[in-house]
């Protein structure tokens, strides 16, 4: 199974929001190749680095294939019109979270990159389109996009392909983890809650949830 990369996108930290709190959110599409590292795509910051980015969340991936949905959602809302919306790095389409698992490996134009977690939204996301709801959305609809940390590192464009490599957990999907660490449904299924607090491909602070949520 394998993707094309519609573009490529990285931001810097800049104040936002009433607070004037950093963040990289705004994202902007870049042309050429450009280094994938084992915190990143090279140009990419975080604003708060104690909550964004770091080994398990080196690069975000968000489906062009839910805008047609946002854009109905939010009356066609300007930061549609272009990937990055979402504070995403990589757009695609033809890839979701029912789809995408926890573990898998891709060829990522040429790094290796693995899924490691689903994106829990934050009040940024609201901020960023002027509607506190947006994260509430993101919540119940599971339209959360993912992480991946970078296994080897290379090189990536728009343009080249996302190819699957690996898929050791296909009972996990991104969508399925999300839902039973952050919609809600965990405390009705302890078994799985115990599977993935020790899963080593999920990402340390969604076990460490996991293991939350048991208690």
């Amino acid at each position: 199974m394998s993707v094309t990369i519609d573009a490529v996108m990285t931001g810097k930290a800049r104040a936002f929001g009433d607070k004037g709190e950093p963040s990289a959110i705004a994202k902007t599409r870049v042309d050429g190749g450009r280094r994938v590292g084992l915190l990143g795509i090279e140009g990419d910051e975080q604003g708060d680095p104690t909550v964004h980015g770091g080994p398990d969340k080196a690069i975000h991936h968000y489906p062009r294939d839910h805008y047609p949905f946002w854009t109905e959602r939010l009356e066609g809302h300007a930061l549609l019109g272009t990937p990055g919306a979402f504070g995403e790095n990589i757009s695609t389409t033809g890839l979701i979270e029912t789809e995408a698992c926890i573990g898998d490996r891709y060829r990522l134009g040429s790094a290796l990159v693995e899924i490691s977690q689903g994106r829990q939204p934050c009040w940024k996301l609201g901020h960023r389109f002027g509607i506190a709801s947006v994260p509430a959305t993101v919540v119940k609809t599971r339209r959360s996009g993912w992480y991946y940390r970078v296994i080897e590192e290379g090189e990536v464009a728009a343009g080249d392909t996302l190819a699957l490599v690996a898929r050791p957990l296909p009972q996990w999907s991104v969508g399925r983890v999300f839902g039973l660490l952050i919609g809600g449904k965990g405390k009705g299924e302890p078994a799985a809650l115990r599977e993935l607090a020790l899963m080593d491909q999920l990402a340390t602070s969604w076990r460490a949830r996991a293991e939350k949520l048991l208690s």
